[in-house]
């Protein structure tokens, strides 16, 4: 009981408690993964495009800024788990093995800079595991039909899935205004024919089931 006690006193000291609690909530997330009740950004969606022009914009934006650090190749999520329970490890190390404030306040940038390096180690294997994603030209969805998503559809919201010339599926962003806007709700078909590349949106109007006429 002592070597635990000994221990929970050094993953509630500083600085390992700031990744610790951090590591909760990788530990809860990668739960939820393993049971089915959350993804992996960037990886459950074809071509690398998760949800095009929406969510996935966010965790495009993460990896691209981790990647300046030579973190990319990998999942965000891979990227930030890695980080946060290498940070914790050496924090904690750090904090048993010191008990004056300053040694353990200079731990920190040690556990930061341990993080970044034993990181970008361990990644590149891991992006040998990892298939090249190629990203989703936008404008290939022009003309194709789509299924809206979201109860409604308007001049600034509105959701639809769209398969790809592969067969696989995308989630996107469409709009649309007036008459065309009433006729749509949850499961209607709609017509993908413009795509506005600065509101990173589709306009879309109401199409009539059939075949999918193609790009």
């Amino acid at each position: 009981m002592e070597g635990f006690h000994g221990f929970l006193d050094a993953a509630l000291a500083f600085p390992a408690v700031l990744f610790g609690f951090a590591l909760v909530v990788v530990a809860v997330y990668w739960c939820a993964v393993l049971l089915g009740g959350a993804v992996i950004p960037g990886a459950e969606a074809p071509h690398g495009g998760e949800g095009v022009g929406s969510g996935g914009s966010g965790a495009h934006g993460a990896g691209t800024g981790l990647a300046a650090f030579g973190l990319g190749g990998v999942p965000v999520t891979v990227v930030l788990s890695l980080l946060t329970a290498i940070a914790w490890f050496v924090s904690l190390a750090g904090t048993a093995l010191f008990a004056g404030a300053l040694p353990r306040l200079l731990t920190l940038p040690c556990a930061l800079a341990a993080a970044w390096w034993g990181t970008r180690l361990l990644l590149r294997p891991l992006r040998r595991l990892t298939p090249a994603e190629e990203d989703i030209a936008r404008s290939d969805f022009t003309g194709r039909v789509c299924t809206i998503r979201t109860g409604r559809v308007g001049p600034g919201f509105g959701q639809a899935e769209v398969a790809a010339s592969d067969g696989s599926t995308a989630l996107v962003q469409v709009r649309a205004a007036g008459t065309d806007a009433a006729r749509l709700m949850a499961g209607s078909t709609a017509l993908l024919y413009h795509y506005d590349a600065e509101g990173e949106f589709f306009h879309v109007a109401p199409f009539d089931p059939g075949p999918d006429p193609g790009p």
